[in-house]
């Protein structure tokens, strides 16, 4: 029988621990915290209570007044605590939080830091499982499965051996090597914090190991890139270096075609001349007259001899093989009419920072920002075909540039990059150190985004974002608006139920909808009554049953084929809208003919972020964006507060147009009972040449889980297994390169952190 545990004995923590530094226990009857942490490091201790050597299992669940907790166990083994014998934990709001530990040998003492801030919190629940190696194993292994990218699509037994192999050609032990692994995967990093050693181990050792066009191409056959840089007073140190920068590349067949806007400093055009006489390949125009930067950029233009064209700035940084990269994607990509990369800034001592890392063609995101910036490039053709810079949008005239090339591009002739190949030189002044730093550049977008909308006669207005240098697009719905099906399903539940369609009927300014609710063999007497109570009150509520095992997909299928509107929305029974404009917004998105899904910003009750759109890879298949982020954070450049399509969005609120979802073959019953269906049918409907999309403007409480429950069960764990599974083996290399993200950010964490 002993093979066939798991466990040998649970410890009840909470109990034992005693507060030691910056903790205080709450005696005040208005909270229903029962401790205060008074800093940034408070620490409790679990003292005369010898832990053996051997695995466990931390099980904590921590209730908790911050946006969000890191926790922290330390372990003494006899020679005090420190930072190479802690396992960090981040805490999941609402449930208990696990993850394995080993203690190498007998553990004097633990100490337990709940959070690193100033914050009041409940200690809920705080047990240690002493586990058999073979279960722990088994739990190492499958959580490398789901979380650790180098892991992905192996089964259990394969991670293992691969480990054991690789611990053997580097002659340390098996556990060391896992756990190494499994550590990781807890892990949050930081921008911040990682971006100088990211660069030096991940992007040098791909630059290192390229090969490159210029070795192996006949010249003839290379591109012709002109690189357009106006200048104006220009600091010449940094004139000077954003030459060189072009100068030094290692890709020679390029134009920089130089237009000075008449600057007052000698200084500037002297400079200019040298480098005239220094490099053939450099062409200048001198203006008589101040024109602005639409002028000079025009000026530029009317040197050009390549068949594309780069923009820069007179004090930025081009990486040396910048035009190398991009002459490689235009040969290999002939029908490319806009390439861009990745960009990062870098400051007045030279040392680089704030990387941004773009995601691939993202229609609606440039129209809510100029998510491309910098390194553009543009067929030649086609800037004179949209009559190159616009005079009046200065500040915004490259945004209002591709806004005006955009009608010609689809993701097949754009090409995103992903390698920081431009450096944007932050100082005093610009934009890349403060947002707001151009206020006439922010107004200039806005004027780029509302004459796109007029030129294309779309029936749409735009306004200022809620984030600096930002927009948002109102699109009209039609007239008479059109009627959407609100599905429910639900089974008992009464106290989540309940408050969600009080909150749909009472909270929703849209109002021709219907709200069909799909009753799952509810039995409690109490849902049953609130069920009737609300069909004969209000004749917007009608209920079906579906007597068979719960299956989502097929319950909402059901309901699908029960919907009158020509619009579907897949509700949760834990959602409550926020703003009585969550709907309105939401459809008008759906009614466009090119946008499939269409998703919005979920919170947990603590107002953090349940759902800022689905990203594919994360744990095998796919995570959220920004997860646990607070609710008014900017997100990944400014990402939370954005329109954007997105591969896929979740199904606890989500609108499309019922012609789209039969187009597809609505959600798979057979395989995605479950988990992944949302996933799956927006990955169907990606397919089928829809755009899929996530409007933060539509925000709503989700109590996540909490009606069907957690995995938490062999026979769950099994079925959701073999829903991931199956995900992989439809989709495939889809799940690992997402076009809405990016592959130098994690796979491990929802947080857009370097990978």
């Amino acid at each position: 029988m002993l093979k066939f545990l798991k466990s040998l004995f649970h410890i009840n923590i909470s109990p034992r621990l005693k507060p030691e530094v910056a903790i205080e226990c709450v005696d005040d009857a208005k909270t229903v915290f029962d401790w205060c942490s008074k800093g940034s490091d408070p620490q409790f201790l679990l003292k005369n209570h010898t832990l053996n050597a051997g695995w466990y299992m931390v099980e904590i669940e921590l209730k908790h007044d911050q946006p969000c907790a890191d926790s922290k166990i330390y372990v003494d083994y006899g020679e005090g605590f420190n930072e190479g014998d802690s396992f960090s934990i981040p805490i999941k709001y609402g449930r208990i939080t696990k993850r394995l530990i080993y203690l190498s040998s007998p553990a004097q003492s633990l100490r337990f830091d709940p959070l690193e801030t100033v914050g009041l919190f409940t200690i809920q629940y705080f047990h240690l499982v002493k586990l058999l190696p073979y279960f722990a194993k088994d739990r190492l292994s499958q959580r490398l499965v789901n979380m650790h990218f180098k892991f992905r699509n192996m089964s259990k037994e394969s991670v293992l051996k691969h480990i054991y192999g690789e611990s053997n050609k580097k002659g340390c032990s098996w556990q060391e090597l896992a756990l190494n692994y499994y550590e990781k995967t807890f892990i949050k990093r930081r921008q911040v914090r990682d971006y100088a050693d990211w660069i030096e181990k991940v992007e040098n050792n791909n630059l290192n190991s390229r090969k490159y066009y210029n070795k192996e191409i006949e010249r003839d056959i290379q591109p012709l890139i002109s690189i357009i840089l106006p200048t104006f007073n220009s600091n010449i140190d940094l004139l000077k270096e954003c030459i060189e920068s072009v100068i030094n590349q290692t890709y020679d067949k390029w134009q920089l075609c130089i237009a000075d806007d008449a600057s007052q400093s000698s200084t500037v055009r002297a400079c200019l001349r040298k480098y005239q006489e220094l490099d053939s390949r450099i062409y200048v125009d001198y203006r008589k007259n101040n024109g602005h930067i639409s002028a000079a950029s025009n000026s530029a233009l009317s040197l050009v001899k390549g068949d594309y064209i780069a923009l820069l700035d007179h004090d930025d940084i081009l990486a040396q093989k910048a035009l190398q990269r991009v002459a490689e994607e235009i040969l290999q990509n002939p029908q490319a009419l806009l390439l861009y990369s990745d960009e990062d800034k870098v400051d007045k001592y030279g040392e680089r920072y704030d990387p941004h890392l773009k995601p691939s063609w993202n229609p609606d995101l440039l129209l809510s920002q100029n998510y491309i910036c910098h390194l553009t490039i543009i067929k030649t053709q086609l800037v004179s075909q949209v009559g190159g810079y616009r005079i009046g949008v200065e500040g915004s005239q490259d945004h209002d540039l591709l806004l005006r090339c955009m009608p010609y591009l689809d993701s097949d002739n754009v090409v995103h990059i992903p390698e920081v190949l431009y450096h944007w030189r932050a100082i005093s002044g610009s934009t890349a150190q403060e947002s707001n730093a151009k206020n006439y550049a922010a107004t200039a977008g806005l004027k780029a985004v509302s004459d796109y909308l007029k030129r294309e006669d779309l029936s749409a207005t735009a306004e200022p974002g809620t984030v600096p240098n930002s927009y948002r697009v109102r699109w009209s719905i039609p007239e008479p608006a059109p009627l959407v099906s609100l599905l429910v399903p639900t089974r008992d539940g009464i106290d989540i139920l309940k408050p969600c369609i009080e909150a749909i009927l009472s909270k929703t300014n849209y109002s021709n909808f219907e709200l069909i609710i799909l009753d799952n063999q509810s039995r409690c007497k109490e849902t049953l009554r609130f069920l009737e109570e609300v069909t004969s009150s209000d004749s917007r509520v009608s209920v079906h049953r579906w007597d068979h095992p719960f299956n989502y997909s097929a319950i909402n299928n059901y309901g699908v084929s029960l919907a009158k509107g020509e619009i579907i929305g897949l509700i949760n029974n834990d959602i409550e809208p926020i703003n009585v404009l969550w709907l309105t917004e939401m459809v008008s998105q759906a009614m466009r003919p090119e946008i499939g899904c269409v998703g919005a910003k979920l919170y947990y009750p603590n107002d953090t972020i349940q759902h800022g759109g689905v990203i594919l890879g994360i744990g095998g298949v796919a995570g959220h964006s920004h997860k646990y982020f607070c609710r008014n954070d900017y997100g990944y450049f400014s990402r939370l507060h954005l329109v954007q399509n997105l591969s896929a969005v979740t199904a606890a609120c989500l609108l499309l147009r019922k012609e789209v979802f039969e187009q597809v073959g609505g959600l798979d019953e057979k395989n995605l009972a479950v988990a992944f269906n949302d996933v799956d049918l927006c990955l169907k409907v990606r397919e089928a040449g829809y755009r899929n999309l996530w409007t933060p403007y539509a925000e709503l409480y989700h109590h996540e889980s909490v009606s069907r429950g957690t995995d938490n069960t062999i026979s769950k764990r099994r079925r959701a297994q073999k829903e991931a599974e199956y995900m992989r083996a439809r989709w495939g290399e889809q799940l690992d390169a997402d076009p809405a993200y990016n592959p130098n950010l994690t796979l491990v964490h929802e947080d857009f952190s370097l990978a």
